[in-house]
């Protein structure tokens, strides 16, 4: 039985009268840039995760970027992150002239290790960037102690992890903002790329506003440099209908990881869930011995999967001028060898979870 990595047309099936209508909508109105679904959809974002605040942008990119901008980070600062992310996490730090700092991981949780975090700050630390990994919560309470004791600001990067939380608080709200991606993979995805901005802090929240509209509070007035990063309408239209739908895809990718662990258990290091946390499981991510042999092993048999990520950002070419050198991330560097992540997604059935696992079992016994 062929198991893919993603089903989008399964998703997208279910509701498609309802994104139909939506979209047509949008069409009648023939207002497409900052209509009232971008409005309303910040709205209910915003009341989703409890927040003041929320912000609709180009992309997730375009979200950390704007958050760093607005919370003051500029040029000569340097922001402490992960790099066992996606390379956007450091591309944003980089666009406001910001150095990157990288620092290990919990191997554990595949998240940042606050205590790294202590033993890299300087005169120039002005941030953090968690990221919530896979859609699990990075240790928000000793990375808020850190900030706290040292005058830093935190950006979330949630882009993986819309509807994950960390003690009873959805992430994105716990830092000064919080950075979601709306990429068609994720867990709520457009048909498109897509970005928004949480956060309860009014200052911040205004200037995103007026960055993302070319630096402009009243038309053809501009205040400050800004960007063209704008939510789309279509995309809000699509996403305001999904979003009634995502914690049911959350609950049903949390019901698929339990299957796994129980069928995986002894046989490959399964996915860590603390108990203070939501994991939401954008990837179901396992640690495997001969990680590249299962991945071809599983592609024989029709089933996905996938290398997030092969090589971490502090050996990749684009930031060999940092210094990083191969040892340096110990506990980054070994996961990245060993990391594979298995489909997830919300309508892969009971069966298909277990043709996965069974393949994986077959794999180890031979």
């Amino acid at each position: 039985m062929p198991v893919p990595f993603f089903d989008l047309k399964l998703q997208n099936s279910k509701i498609r009268k309802e994104i139909d209508a939506a979209i047509s909508a949008v069409v009648d109105s023939a207002h497409f840039i900052l209509g009232s679904n971008v409005a309303e959809f910040e709205k209910e974002t915003a009341a989703y995760h409890g927040a003041k605040y929320a912000v609709g942008v180009a992309s997730g990119t375009d979200a950390i970027h704007l958050a760093l901008k607005a919370a003051g980070i500029k040029e000569g600062d340097e922001v402490i992150t992960t790099p066992f992310t996606f390379v956007a996490t450091a591309e944003a730090i980089s666009y406001v002239g910001a150095k990157p700092v990288f620092v290990d991981i919990d191997p554990g949780t595949f998240n940042i290790d606050p205590e790294a975090i202590r033993k890299h700050l300087s005169d120039k630390t002005k941030a953090i960037i968690p990221v919530h990994l896979f859609g699990q919560a990075a240790d928000m309470d000793r990375i808020m102690a850190v900030a706290d004791e040292n005058g830093l600001k935190v950006i979330e990067d949630s882009c993986q992890a819309i509807g994950a939380k960390y003690g009873g608080k959805h992430v994105s709200t716990i830092g000064d903002a919080g950075c979601i991606s709306f990429f068609p993979t994720k867990n709520l995805g457009g048909f498109g790329d897509g970005g928004m901005v949480i956060t309860n802090d009014e200052e911040i929240y205004n200037t995103v506003k007026v960055l993302r509209g070319h630096g402009s509070r009243v038309t053809y007035h501009y205040d400050m440099v800004g960007y063209n990063s704008r939510l789309d309408e279509v995309q809000a239209a699509v996403l305001r209908v999904k979003l009634k739908h995502l914690e049911t895809y959350m609950e049903a990718r949390r019901k698929n990881a339990v299957l796994y662990n129980q069928l995986l258990a002894g046989v490959v290091e399964t996915p860590k869930e603390y108990p203070n946390v939501r994991h939401v499981y954008n990837q179901y991510t396992i640690k495997a011995k001969d990680r590249n042999k299962l991945q071809e092993f599983l592609k024989s048999k029709g089933i996905g999967a996938m290398i997030y990520y092969p090589l971490a950002l502090h050996l990749q070419k684009v930031y060999e001028h940092l210094g990083y050198k191969k040892g340096s991330m110990p506990h980054c560097e070994k996961v990245q060898d060993e990391v594979l992540s298995l489909p997830i997604f919300p309508e892969l059935t009971e069966a298909q979870v277990k043709e996965t696992a069974s393949a994986i079992k077959e794999f180890y016994k031979k």
